[in-house]
């Protein structure tokens, strides 16, 4: 069922290889489906909302039902109960406490002449936040998002989801947006919403950036526009790498494992081991828990395809095969995870020891769950307060400081052909007799 690779006999790059994902392809028509979606909404606002969400969700809608009411949270808040709301309450908590702690602050320096070089930390005024809908309520998703941008001092917080058959986005849904400072919702999914957010109608005027994770039609949607709005993102199949040493519970490596499996069809879930005998117990812990799952056969598609128990030599060579793979989630569940973290290059999220499961950072533990993947870790962050800011620079000059710079200033616009550049520079220098 899950594949068996031996670093020993591949080495690490052969276990990189044949973990490597086939270059993602997006068919010619999906794109041009996309692009059309994106230019009917960018042209005729919100009746090319109204007809998409009729032709695709299967819901019709009247301008005025595509805002959200503050009457439907209150009913939400109610639907969901009190225990969902004190789950959602804890959560956004400490993802607020994290946050604050991560905050870009502003700073100024002064040099020597008297010249000052700093940055002044601004938020973004309007942000879009995308919340995929269809199976399954991800109110996870909003806090995860919502609740940085407030942080940030993000003031208009804008939260769009597909509606249900009845019209309604899910309570957990509208419930979380409450408690994280979402100031709109709207009822509008897919890629007609991300167009709706950078391009604005009637109803919904445009942000300054989209974040939010969502399917290829809304990841499509996310790169068309990308240029003239902001993106956090282009999120792929979930990815979780487990390194484990022999000590450690082959039942909890195997629910891990599961736990991002069952995600999607596409989602990475893979062991890296120096025990032999682990590798041994979690394959059949794996089999044993899979049958008792609810979404065992997408679970089981994702291990078949994407799934691997790997046997390495060490759990340092297991590090270096988790670096080449850059996963969205990496869990060290050895005996001195401190010490293998040290060693750790790539990675979206790390989890320490053997009682941080992944999902923790899924829901409650404080980092945001939107993530790189695909191996964006390599250059790319978890989404922060940093996505929610802006940093403008900051320079002062002091006459001294610019008599010291001019003649460097003026031999660089010199080889660069630019003369005013340089004279910018000299006349101040001539008008104030030296800069003494």
């Amino acid at each position: 069922m899950i594949r068996r690779l031996d670093a020993g006999a591949l080495g690490v790059d052969g276990v990189v290889r044949a973990l490597d994902r086939a270059a993602a392809s997006v068919d010619a028509e999906t794109r041009e489906r996309v692009a059309q979606i994106v230019a009917a909404v960018r042209e005729k606002g919100d009746a090319a909302l109204l007809e998409l969400t009729a032709r695709f969700d299967r819901v019709a809608l009247a301008p005025c039902d595509l805002a959200v009411s503050p009457a439907e949270y209150e009913a939400a808040e109610r639907q969901v109960g009190a225990r969902t709301v004190e789950a959602l309450r804890y959560a956004a908590a400490r993802i607020e406490r994290f946050h604050r702690a991560t905050m870009p602050r502003s700073w100024s320096t002064t040099d020597d002449n008297g010249s000052v070089l700093g940055q002044e930390v601004r938020p973004l005024e309007r942000v879009g936040i995308y919340v995929p809908g269809g199976r399954a309520a991800y109110p996870s998703t909003v806090l995860m998002t919502a609740v940085p941008a407030r942080v940030a001092g993000v003031k208009e917080i804008v939260l769009l989801s597909p509606p249900g058959p009845d019209r309604s986005l899910p309570s957990a849904v509208l419930a979380a947006a409450r408690i994280a400072g979402v100031t709109e919702a709207y009822r509008v999914g897919g890629a007609q919403a991300i167009a709706a957010l950078a391009y604005g109608t009637e109803t919904i005027r445009r942000v300054d950036k989209i974040v939010g994770p969502g399917n290829i039609y809304v990841a499509l949607a996310k790169a068309l526009v990308f240029g003239d709005v902001g993106i956090d993102m282009l999120a792929g199949p979930s990815e979780v790498v487990v390194i484990a040493d022999g000590d450690a519970d082959p039942a909890c490596v195997a629910a891990d494992l599961l736990a991002q499996a069952e995600h999607d069809p596409m989602a990475r879930a893979v062991l890296l081991t120096s025990s032999p005998g682990l590798r041994d117990r979690v394959q059949a812990e794996t089999e044993r828990q899979l049958a008792g799952l609810h979404r065992r056969e997408i679970a089981s598609s994702a291990l078949r395809a994407h799934g691997a128990l790997v046997l390495t030599a060490s759990l340092e060579e297991a590090v270096e095969v988790a670096n080449r793979l850059a996963p969205e989630h990496l869990e060290l569940a050895v005996a001195d995870p401190e010490a293998l973290l040290a060693r750790v290059r790539h990675a979206g999220a790390v989890f320490l020891g053997g009682f941080t499961p992944e999902v923790v950072g899924d829901y409650v533990a404080g980092p945001s769950h939107v993530l790189p993947t695909g191996g964006t870790a390599r250059f790319s962050s978890a989404l922060g307060t940093e996505d929610f800011v802006k940093r403008l620079s900051v320079i002062r000059y002091s006459p001294r400081g610019l008599a010291e710079a001019w003649p460097h200033l003026a031999e660089l616009a010199r080889v660069e052909g630019l003369d005013a550049h340089g004279a910018a520079a000299g006349v101040r220098i001539t008008n104030t007799g030296g800069g003494a």
